[in-house]
């Protein structure tokens, strides 16, 4: 059974830093995506950031500059260094691994929330 399980959220004050990790268990296969999506209140969830296996990213626009996602994929674990942190990036924020082809799947983890104080 795959589970991801998100850890590293917490409060922090505007301006400051957060690590976000989301460990991968129960596979013998290699995701061909993992990202971190958010969910504010009251709002849709929206991309925040996703690697590929062969390491290649894409971040939401009011993320880039300001985030950093990678990825160990012999650990199945990826993370999200956030810095210059915004209160508008207060939302829960969600593991997703994908595995495309014959045996595709869309994983989410449970949700670790950010809060982000001004």
């Amino acid at each position: 059974q795959v589970q991801l399980v998100e850890s590293g959220g917490g409060l922090v004050q505007a301006g400051g830093s957060l690590r976000l990790s989301c460990a991968a268990s129960g596979i013998t296969f290699r995701f061909d995506f993992m990202g971190w999506y958010r969910q504010a209140p009251g709002k849709q969830r929206e991309l925040v950031a996703v690697i590929s296996s062969g390491g290649r990213v894409n971040y939401a626009d009011s993320v880039k500059g300001r985030f950093t996602i990678s990825r160990d994929n012999a650990e199945n674990t990826v993370y999200l260094q956030m810095n210059s942190l915004k209160p508008e990036d207060t939302a829960v924020y969600y593991c997703n691994a994908v595995r495309n082809g014959y045996f595709r799947g869309d994983y989410w983890g449970k949700g670790t929330l950010v809060t982000v104080s001004s």
